[in-house]
């Protein structure tokens, strides 16, 4: 099947899932097309799907990421020692691991098409991912805390593993606990990281934006935290800290030198 095919036959099955979604037509403009997917991907709950949607899906998905384009670590150059700054769309980025800016639910953002990072990483995953997180959270049997981390397998990103953690919401001033758990955001995903044999991890901006944690203290923290664990264990993992905004980029730049 051509890409236009794989994606009518995508949002065929999740439309004939929902008895609720009868009614919706299939636009004709392919951009439309592929926001009504997403959205799809976006909404569903996590639960069974035959293999051939699978199939299908993952072969959809591996090939959007080769049309936006793949970015590879070892094309990079570090900004300091085992430490690289990278400014673009982190589920495009080839390395071990990626880190999602969860919320305390873990299994992603059921907004159709917003704009978070949690979004982005759960749609181009693919719907294996939503389903790993519920697994966890089952077994788990409470929400996820503030400043853990969890990890699964990268699906159909080209990372190996994604490591989701929930950062802190600043609503009011920013306290010490609030800077606390975010340095423990950052240490908890390294030790995890290290424990599963991922030799480069690439940080979001975590808690910035919807979160309200300060963006220029927030880069403090993670910069700090990650020079000072790579020094105490003697970690030999690089880290990528990943920006999407200019704003983003130009603090870290400064705080990197």
């Amino acid at each position: 099947m051509e890409q236009a095919e794989k994606r009518d036959y995508l949002i065929k099955e999740l439309l004939a899932e929902q008895p609720d979604y009868k009614d919706i037509e299939i636009p004709e403009e392919a951009g439309e097309q592929k926001r009504l997917l997403r959205s799809l991907f976006n909404v569903r709950m996590p639960g069974k799907i035959s293999e051939g949607f699978l199939t299908v899906q993952d072969e959809y998905l591996q090939e959007v990421a080769l049309e936006k384009g793949i970015t590879d670590l070892k094309n990079l150059q570090p900004i300091e020692e085992g430490i690289y700054l990278w400014q673009g769309d982190i589920t495009t980025l080839r390395c071990d691991a990626i880190v999602n800016a969860a919320n305390s639910g873990m299994t992603g953002c059921y907004q159709p098409c917003h704009n978070c990072i949690d979004n982005c990483i759960h749609t181009y995953a693919g719907i294996q991912l939503r389903n790993a997180c519920a697994d966890l959270m089952e077994k788990q049997g409470y929400e996820e805390p503030t400043g853990q981390a969890k990890i699964t397998p990268g699906y159909n990103l080209p990372c190996k593993y994604v490591l989701h953690t929930v950062g802190p919401i600043v609503s009011g001033s920013l306290t010490k606990e609030h800077e606390d758990l975010l340095a423990s955001c950052y240490r908890s995903c390294l030790e995890l990281a290290d424990k599963n044999g991922a030799s480069s991890i690439a940080f979001c901006c975590i808690s910035t934006g919807v979160f309200m944690f300060p963006n220029e203290r927030a880069a403090e923290i993670a910069v700090q935290t990650v020079r000072e664990y790579r020094a105490k264990t003697n970690s030999r993992i690089e880290v990528i800290f990943n920006v999407w905004k200019d704003i983003d980029y130009e603090i870290y730049r400064k705080l990197l030198g």
